[in-house]
């Protein structure tokens, strides 16, 4: 576990151990972690130039102000975003490539929680959003971040270190529900950045499990008995909360240090490839038992997945099921938009 006041320490050190002007790509930036993780980036970097990816014009512009008050020197560049379609991500991607020469940081946190439904291009919804747009994402903007000459790191806050089995007759979860199926997502997600990440060795890719925060998430249910439901939760979490649940802005601060410290080095690299570490605070184990290797599933406490979570995943790179998992996302990916990147 790392500590609270070592993640501080270690966000306080930024403005001095990360050069001015890093680029930074945040999707799904509009409410939640995204947002909190967003403004507590935007605070901490020199004169950070940001794209932050939402549905809400609306909230776009709020933020947009609210990041300008945070840090004046800073630029923020809003793009609105409808992630459940591939070819959206594709034009958005296009966009920044024309600008930027390189990325130092990709935060991805895109989710919803409407299902039962197929995107226009044939993926299940959720999915959509949480899993093979997040990888678009990663695939279209790799370039960029692999010319990043310090820090180079990809952030996707999902479910990391709670991999389960895979079911692969079923790879976009159509038999059940996002949380039901949470084990077979997690691990499609973690070997998905593996499979990416051989192709990026000086790149490090974390998968966060950020445990339970209190965000709008789900507000976009609709119907009598999502309304009741909301209204029961908003009722008792003032007193249950502060038990179970890790407070808005402490979720920003902890993100904050797994997008830049050196804990979670990129293959190879030195301990400069981010933020020095803190007294008392090592390089994490990686997703396949070794420290440092450039892929991490960890916890809201910035700890690795356990050894039998390794076991899982070992097993299911050996039997051909990850392998699996990455031809599967491909094949989508041309299926729907005629390339496996732009």
């Amino acid at each position: 576990m790392v500590a609270l006041e070592k993640i501080r320490s270690s966000n306080s050190g930024i403005a001095t151990a990360l050069r001015p002007g890093l680029v930074a790509v945040f999707a799904g930036a509009t409410s939640g972690i995204g947002e909190t993780s967003l403004k507590h980036f935007a605070k901490n970097a020199v004169r950070p130039r940001i794209y932050f990816i939402g549905r809400s014009k609306e909230s776009g512009s709020r933020i947009r102000a609210e990041l300008q008050k945070l840090n004046p020197e800073g630029e923020y560049i809003y793009k609105s975003v409808d992630v459940s379609l591939l070819r959206s991500v594709d034009n958005a991607c296009r966009e920044i490539k024309e600008k930027e020469a390189a990325i130092n940081l990709l935060f991805l946190s895109t989710g919803t929680m409407l299902s039962g439904k197929d995107t226009e291009e044939g993926l299940n919804y959720p999915v959509a959003v949480a899993y093979y747009a997040r990888l678009r994402f990663i695939v279209n903007l790799l370039p960029l971040l692999r010319n990043a000459t310090d820090l180079r790191r990809v952030v996707t806050v999902f479910a990391g270190t709670k991999e389960g089995t895979i079911h692969t007759n079923d790879f976009q979860g159509r038999n059940g529900s996002m949380l039901s199926l949470r084990g077979h997502f997690s691990s499609m997600m973690t070997f998905a950045l593996e499979a990416v990440a051989k192709n990026a060795p000086n790149v490090s890719f974390i998968h966060v499990y950020p445990g339970f925060v209190k965000t709008n998430y789900g507000n976009d249910l609709k119907g009598p008995m999502f309304t009741v439901l909301r209204a029961v939760f908003d009722a008792v979490f003032p007193v249950i909360g502060p038990l179970i649940a890790t407070p808005v802005s402490e979720t920003g601060e902890r993100q904050l240090f797994f997008a830049t410290s050196a804990r979670f080095l990129e293959e190879g690299e030195s301990a400069a490839a981010g933020v020095p570490l803190p007294k008392g605070v090592t390089v994490a184990r990686g997703t396949n038992g070794k420290s440092g290797s450039g892929v991490y599933s960890i916890t809201n406490d910035g700890e690795t997945a356990p050894h039998k979570v390794e076991q899982l995943l070992g097993k299911l790179r050996k039997d051909g099921t990850a392998q699996k998992v990455w031809s599967q996302v491909e094949e989508e990916f041309v299926r729907i938009t005629g390339a496996a990147s732009v």
